[in-house]
Order: C-alpha cells, then sequence, then structure tokens
C-alpha cells in the first residue's frame, strides 16, 4: 500500500521489519522503486536507454519470453525520452504485430516533447487511421503545432474536433485537507479560500523568481502575450492545489499530497522543485503517469517522465 502510494521511505521500514520476505513482498517494493524513479536516479540517461535495449533483448535470447505490447511501449517511451525520435519510429515498425494506440500516443507526445512537428503529425495519422475519434491524438498534435507557433494548423484541429463532437477531457487536480477532498480546474476561483489561495501563489512565484526560476511560457498553447501567458501559468490546477496544501497545512513538516488525472506540465514540475526549496516541503504529485517526489530542488523522475 504504501509503495503503491508512493510512500517508498515507510514501505522501505515494513520492508525491514518483516521477519519472512516472500514474491509477493519483494515485487512490491522491487516496482514501487521503478515506479518513482527511484532506483535509476545515479544512472545518466544515455545509460538507461543502453541498459533498455539490453533488458527488452534478453527477454527472448536469455529467457524464451516473447515482448508484449507493453513492453514495447516501454521502449517507445524510453527512446522518445531521451530524444531519439526516429529511431523510436524504426523500432515500431519492427513490431511483429499492429501498434495500439498507446504505443503511437507515447511516441506522439515524445514529439511534442522535442518539438517534432513533421514525425509527430505521421504519428498522429496513424492513430487517426486507427480511431478517428479518439480525441486524444488530436488534442497532442494541436499541443505540437501550438507549441511550434503554429496556430492556423491549431484552429483547423480545434475545428475538425469540434465538427466530430469530440471534447478534451478537462485537467483537474485535488488535494485532500481535513478529511475532505478539494478538486480544483485550471483557473478555478470557486473555493471558498480563493483568494488566500492565490495571494500564496503570487507569493510564491515571486520568491522562487529569486531564486532562479524563469516561467515556461512554451507550456501555454494559446496565441498571447508573454505577460497573459504567465498568467495562464498561475493558473493551472496542479499549481492551485499545491498552493491550498500549504496554506492549509502551515507548521507541518508533513508532504504535500496532489493528484492530477492529466500529465503534469513541464513548467508546474519546473516550479515545485522551487516550491520544495521555498517552503522546505516535499511535494508528492502523482499525475497519470507516475509518482514525483520534489525534494530539496529535484524531482525523485530525474526530470525524465
Amino acid at each position: 500500500m504504501y509503495s503503491t502510494c508512493g510512500s517508498i521511505d515507510s514501505a522501505s521500514q515494513v520492508f525491514n521489519s518483516m521477519a519472512d520476505r516472500n514474491i509477493i513482498s519483494w515485487t512490491s517494493m522491487v516496482t514501487g522503486f521503478a515506479k518513482h524513479g527511484l532506483a535509476a536516479k545515479a544512472l545518466d540517461h544515455a545509460g538507461l536507454v543502453s541498459e533498455g535495449w539490453t533488458h527488452f533483448e534478453s527477454m527472448k535470447t536469455q529467457h524464451g519470453i516473447n515482448p508484449r505490447m507493453d513492453h514495447y511501449a516501454c521502449m517507445v517511451d524510453l527512446l522518445g525520452r531521451s530524444g531519439h525520435l526516429n529511431e523510436a519510429m524504426e523500432f515500431i515498425n519492427t513490431i511483429p504485430f499492429k501498434p495500439d494506440p498507446l504505443v503511437l500516443r507515447t511516441l506522439l507526445g515524445a514529439c511534442q516533447v522535442h518539438k517534432n512537428t513533421d514525425l509527430g503529425k505521421h504519428v498522429a495519422n496513424m492513430i487517426i487511421e486507427q480511431d478517428p475519434d479518439d480525441p486524444a491524438a488530436y488534442v497532442l498534435l494541436s499541443n505540437l503545432y501550438a507549441s511550434a507557433g503554429q496556430w492556423d494548423k491549431v484552429a483547423e484541429i480545434r475545428k475538425h474536433m469540434k465538427q466530430r463532437n469530440l471534447a478534451k477531457e478537462a485537467g483537474c487536480s485535488w488535494v485532500e485537507a481535513g478529511n475532505l477532498i478539494h478538486k480544483f480546474h485550471v483557473g478555478d476561483t470557486s473555493h471558498k479560500q480563493a483568494f488566500e489561495i492565490y495571494q500564496e501563489l503570487h507569493a510564491l512565484v515571486n520568491e522562487i523568481k529569486e531564486m532562479g526560476y524563469v516561467p515556461n511560457t512554451d507550456f501555454v498553447l494559446h496565441d498571447v502575450g508573454e505577460e497573459e501567458k504567465e498568467k495562464y501559468l498561475l493558473q493551472h490546477s496542479e499549481k492551485i492545489a499545491v498552493a491550498f496544501g500549504f496554506i492549509g497545512s502551515v507548521g507541518s513538516s508533513k508532504p504535500v499530497r496532489v493528484f492530477k488525472n492529466l500529465r503534469i506540465c513541464g513548467d508546474c514540475h519546473s516550479a515545485f522543485k522551487y516550491f520544495s526549496v521555498a517552503r522546505a516541503r516535499e511535494i508528492v504529485v502523482r499525475d497519470s503517469n507516475r509518482f514525483h517526489h520534489f525534494r530539496n530542488g529535484s524531482c525523485s523522475c530525474n526530470d525524465h517522465w
């Protein structure tokens, strides 16, 4: 339970106190470390790719195990995060069965991160051919064009989605306080403590700017000025949730735990590293991909997620 919830220290305490450790307890710990990015922290990124290839190839050559779709997805994810986008595409072409949308969406997300519009468009079309009503493909492609400043393409995709009645999943974040779940959306002002939350957010951002934080407006997918983009960044649901977590637990040394239904924004990821220093608190964010443990200015994912 502790491992699944991202409390690796607590999981380790329980594990170390066990008189009899079986395959279930060992698997729980190994999975926990792998899931939260703690086991690979000391390896460099190139080393991870090399090690990933070694393990993947050994499945069949040494252990007689035929890789399944999720194994292929892991390799595409690893190559994509490392910027080996063409290699990832070539790898997908070698899959002995039809790659499912999960594998393709993984590469499409990496294309957005590394701003490879041409390959991203090709991958998006592959997804759409399989499922013309998959909103995730259109959204990722729209985000890719937006990050490249191709706003006419963004408008074209949004118009197409509207015609097909395809809706983007709304991002939201939630945090527990006082045995209640507090849920926030982008730009949320409905909470009774909204004034205090935004007051805390403004204070935090001003403080971490002095520490070296620079807002990354590439993650604002709207055709507006830089000042307006910074305001959009401040209104992200995960930032609102973390700020509420701070003001709701003043004087506490316990981690602030936030959950998000989508992948954490890159700017929020950067800001939370600074937040953890500014407030001397650990921040744990569980997004759609993994747990992120922000401590003393760094994250357990080692900035690769």
